[in-house]
């Protein structure tokens, strides 16, 4: 005992020169063999002159069970519901306007202020309020049956849309969730949970959105993480290894896409799901609630049948992330919605889907019980259809399921109208062979051939048919020779910019027009080299032949019959007795004379024939008339060859001085395109233009005509009468300005 109270004297003489830190740093500074465990929750004090230290171990909270102190054994769902946490919200959600139905608000509001009017002044309303209800369902009614694929987008993610645990306790009569994926981790995204329908046990697995901001955040808005989908392939092993069927609910934006998540293995956990749902042996149902996003989505929705609410939506991507890839712009999600097919009736056509739930006016969250009831029934009615099925018979009624999709048949005749949507490279063209397209041609020329010698009228053939298949072949040769010859996005970038300059009415420029000619010229080069240039030049010829044929084949029985009519009223007219006589007079006449040629007759047997050929042109165009025809009787004006020969020679060197002037070159394309931009009714400032360009152009043609010596050779077809003009004498200006405009311009 003196030995003890000198060592606890000697050590409290070494506390009281020693610092909190020191004595706390290790056990050698006093507490050797004093483990703080030993001391529980008591408290240690070393108590000195100078100070005390004190030492004292957290308390640690107890885990918070849902459990109620009374619980209530009545509760739907029995019991074990009250160790959910999904609880009834205290408060009712905020209603939530989306933009399409605000005139549905504003008729809401009329309503209201109707009603209360009808409270405050105690008058009877009660027919105006009748008529704004009954226009208010018909307001409602058209707008959700004629709704845009981006308005459904919409209401799948109304923020007051039943959510999976909202349908599960609508729809089941005990209901028990089970947490935990069996790695120490439980994603609040996915809930899983046992439960009975009409006293059948399913196993039940969906993704869980939040009710709130609250609820969001701690579900993370319904985007699973790894954790999720490898506790949902849990229970789905478990109920594949009990023999439960089950049942997937739908409703995600996707799978968490952080980098946490992607270094636990996201991809690997949504591969693994997929790989095992397409070996459970029991029967697999997927209902779309909301919106289904791509592999998130997929990784529960492997299932025999896919169910879809009528609203829902089913996308690889959203329509906003898609615009952003292929417009830049989000603003462009509309356009992207639609081009997506996403919704039910259209996954339903494409045989993605395989049934729609139908919702109430308004959409699910109008109505949730209701909707909760069709589910309940969608569920029965399916499950019913595949518990008829064996083992086998489900694992490839699944298999098949997915194996169809995006299928074809080759050989089956694309849809006209749809092919009249489709861009000319996706239309397959099938190859003919050169022997056997030959042979079609050869048959084809003799058929017309016989047909020519049999009859006049030849027996309608297939050539419209070989001419649009020898089109196509030329088409795609051409197009191989494009590829071949490696200007294909040259030609893409020349035609957007005359497709540009088109839409804009502009005139071509010169360079552009100078870029086509290149490019064209370059073409033509390459295309001698191309392998298959031969053959290109085979199908052209065929193409001109068979052209040629048609040309042969199309005259019809009514041109025979018009032809036949025709001779028949003109030999009519000149078997008419009384012309006969005329004519046989009038040539005993000129034998009289003996005269051989015109210049021996005399004026007055000048006379008669002339007025004999007027009369039997009379009566040709009277009888032509009564065939319905238009007739106008030709007065051919003689002209000395010689005139006609200097004519000739004027405009062709007319022709060679604007030929050579590439200012008059450029005015007259200008011109072109001027007319053509102003269409058959100008404005008065392209008349203006018009009008200038043509000034201009008679100016330079009269300069240059001037200078060429050509004003002596016009002025000698005048003193020659071979031209009409106006006036007997004309100015030198006014000659250079006729010959010019008159036979250039044109």
């Amino acid at each position: 005992m003196a030995a003890s109270s000198a060592s606890l004297a000697g050590a409290s003489a070494s506390l009281a020169g020693a610092s909190a830190s020191d004595l706390l740093r290790s056990s050698t500074s006093g507490f050797n063999g004093v483990p703080l465990r030993s001391l529980g929750k008591g408290r240690l004090v070393v108590k000195s002159r100078d100070f005390s230290v004190a030492a004292k171990l957290r308390k640690v909270k107890k885990y918070d069970y849902p459990w109620p102190a009374n619980p209530d054994p009545n509760v739907k769902g029995g019991l074990l519901t009250h160790l959910s946490y999904f609880k009834p919200l205290k408060e009712k959600p905020k209603p939530a306007t989306l933009d399409f139905e605000k005139p549905l608000v504003d008729l809401q509001k009329k309503i209201f202020d109707v009603q209360k009017m009808a409270d405050e002044t105690g008058l009877d309303f009660a027919d105006q309020i009748q008529l704004l209800e009954t226009k208010y369902q018909q307001a409602l009614k058209d707008l959700y049956t004629h709704l845009t694929p981006i308005q459904r987008v919409h209401i799948a993610r109304h923020p007051n849309r039943p959510t999976f645990l909202d349908h599960i306790f609508n729809i089941t009569e005990k209901f028990m969730e089970i947490h935990g994926d069996r790695a120490g981790y439980d994603d609040p995204a996915i809930v899983t949970g046992i439960g009975l329908i009409d006293g059948r046990r399913y196993m039940f697995i969906g993704h869980q959105k939040g009710r709130n901001t609250k609820e969001n955040i701690q579900r993370n808005f319904g985007m699973p993480t790894p954790h999720g989908y490898r506790k949902a392939l849990r229970l789905m092993e478990y109920a594949d290894h009990h023999g439960f069927p089950i049942v997937t609910f739908i409703d995600t934006p996707g799978a968490y896409a952080d980098l946490k998540s992607e270094e636990e293995g996201q991809g690997e956990a949504i591969a693994h799901n997929l790989r095992s749902m397409f070996g459970l042996k029991v029967p697999v149902i997927s209902i779309v609630i909301g919106e289904g996003g791509s592999g998130g989505a997929l990784a529960i929705g492997c299932a025999n049948k896919l169910l879809m609410l009528e609203n829902a939506v089913f996308y690889v991507a959203s329509p906003e992330a898609c615009a952003a890839i292929l417009w830049k712009s989000a603003k462009a999600a509309p356009k992207a919605a639609e081009k997506l097919r996403i919704t039910a009736p259209e996954l339903c056509k494409l045989q993605v889907a395989d049934g729609i739930i139908p919702e109430p006016l308004g959409g699910a969250h109008a109505n949730p019980e209701w909707t909760s009831q069709q589910i309940k029934k969608a569920i029965n009615d399916t499950m019913d259809e595949l518990t008829k099925m064996d083992t086998e018979e489900l694992i490839k009624h699944r298999m098949l399921k997915f194996r169809k999709i995006g299928g074809f048949q080759e050989g089956i005749p694309i849809d006209p109208k749809r092919k009249v949507k489709m861009r000319k490279k996706d239309l397959s063209i099938t190859k003919m062979p050169d022997a056997e397209l030959q042979a079609e041609v050869q048959k084809l020329k003799k058929q017309i051939l016989e047909a020519k010698e049999s009859s006049p009228i030849p027996p309608k053939l297939d050539l419209d048919e070989m001419l649009k298949q020898l089109e196509k072949e030329i088409n795609q040769e051409y197009t191989e020779a494009i590829k071949a010859a490696g200007l294909t996005e040259r030609l893409l970038q020349l035609q957007e910019e005359v497709s540009a300059a088109n839409a804009d009415h502009e005139s071509l420029d010169p360079s552009l027009k100078d870029k086509v000619d290149k490019l064209r010229v370059e073409f033509e080069k390459k295309l001698r080299a191309y392998p298959n240039h031969g053959r290109l030049q085979k199908y052209l010829k065929y193409f001109s032949e068979l052209s040629e044929a048609k040309k042969l084949s199309g005259v019809s029985k009514d041109t025979v019959t018009f032809k036949q009519e025709l001779k028949t009223t003109l030999d009519q007219v000149l078997s008419n007795p009384r012309l006969k006589k005329e004519f046989e007079a009038l040539k005993d006449e000129i034998r009289s004379v003996g005269a051989s040629s015109g210049s021996g007759l005399d004026e007055e047997l000048k006379k008669k024939i002339t007025d004999f050929k007027k009369e039997v042109d009379s009566q040709m165009v009277t009888a032509l008339k009564s065939m319905g025809l238009d007739v106008a009787v030709k007065q051919d004006k003689a002209t000395d060859p010689g005139t006609e020969e200097l004519k000739e020679e004027i405009v062709h060197q007319i022709d060679s001085l604007v030929n050579s002037s590439e200012d008059i070159k450029n005015k007259m394309q200008l011109l072109k395109s001027e007319v053509a931009k102003a269409g058959k009714s100008p404005s008065s400032e392209s008349q203006n233009k018009i009008d200038a360009l043509v000034q201009q152009i008679k100016r330079n043609l009269a300069e240059v005509i001037g200078s060429s010596g050509l004003k002596e050779q016009y002025e000698a077809l005048l003193s020659n009468g071979s031209l009409d003009s106006a006036a007997d004498r004309v100015t030198d200006e006014e000659a250079r300005e006729h010959v010019g405009a008159n036979s250039t311009i044109s």
